[in-house]
């Protein structure tokens, strides 16, 4: 399963409907858990995500409302017995923030640390840019190489059927029938997070192809001069980001307290997502990756 659990989205300070950041991409067999704000912990439980699912927790940058909830979460995940390996990825510059946080943290766990400082890749699949904010900030994108789908008909055709369909796929080839003779190109799936930043760069490459763009949309299109004195987006801006770069689906979140209804912003952000489907997010959403696409 490829899914999206929206744990928490409020910016700064939680609201009576809204918790603080806090993410959680089931990706395979893999769960990454992004920004865990304070509160986390607690948002899991709602949410029926066992801590368990956790095998790398990814912070955009060490402002408290990304990361204050990371003590919670390790301790809980000791509690939990759980006993795979555990990589947290963070920006270098916020070294000291970060291993004061994990000594708060019950001991027992088998944790990695993983700073990084320029762009790049972080782990197999896993990949950062800076962003522009008012501390090192990095988004983070999660990318599929690309590969091809099978096509019944053609395997069937060319007699390829049992296990002889596993040997084509991982050797190419199987007697005289390759594997491009019975399959299409397939994208490989991308998932990308933009948090607290201006526009930039680093935002653009995140959302570039992106099937599902997780972004802040702090403030609305009219407090714009907000948005550009505390470096963050507002919702037509990352609406905008998400029409450049193509991304398909636009999921809004990190909202200031002082947008009750979302509606708004959500409208602003549509205005300038061209294709891309956008929704506001709730606490407690879910959504699932969009179906592979193919290339040709």
């Amino acid at each position: 399963m490829r899914e999206l659990v929206v744990l928490g989205t409020a910016s700064q300070v939680p609201t009576r409907t809204r918790n603080h950041n806090g993410y959680l991409l089931r990706w395979d067999a893999e769960g990454l858990l992004l920004d865990p704000g304070e509160g986390t912990q607690r948002q899991m439980l709602l949410a029926g995500v066992p801590s368990s699912a956790v095998h790398r927790i990814c912070l955009t940058h060490v402002h408290g409302d990304h990361c204050y909830g990371l003590p919670g979460v390790l301790s809980r995940m000791v509690l939990d017995g759980v006993e795979h390996p555990v990589h947290l990825h963070y920006p270098a510059e916020g070294e000291d923030v970060v291993r004061a946080l994990v000594a708060l943290a019950t001991p027992g766990l088998d944790l990695h640390l993983h700073p990084h400082g320029a762009d790049g890749a972080v782990a197999e699949g896993l990949e950062v840019r800076a962003l522009r904010h008012r501390v090192a900030a990095f988004g983070y994108r999660v990318v599929e190489p690309d590969g091809r789908t099978l096509l019944p008909e053609r395997l069937a055709r060319a007699g390829v059927e049992g296990p002889a369909v596993g040997e084509l796929q991982r050797a190419g080839r199987v007697g005289r029938v390759r594997l491009e003779d019975v399959s299409v190109p397939r994208r490989g799936q991308r998932f990308a997070i933009v948090m607290d930043t201006a526009e930039c760069e680093g935002a653009e490459d995140l959302a570039q192809d992106a099937d599902l763009l997780l972004a802040e949309s702090t403030y609305a299109d009219d407090d714009v001069e907000l948005a550009r004195a505390y470096l963050h987006l507002t919702a037509g801006q990352a609406g905008a980001l998400a029409a450049a770069g193509g991304a398909r689906r636009l999921v809004l979140t990190h909202f200031s307290s002082r947008y009750a209804d979302l509606a708004p912003l959500e409208v602003q952000a549509h205005a300038r997502a061209g294709d891309a489907d956008v929704v506001a997010a709730s606490d407690l959403d879910r959504y699932l990756l969009p179906r592979r696409r193919a290339t040709a």
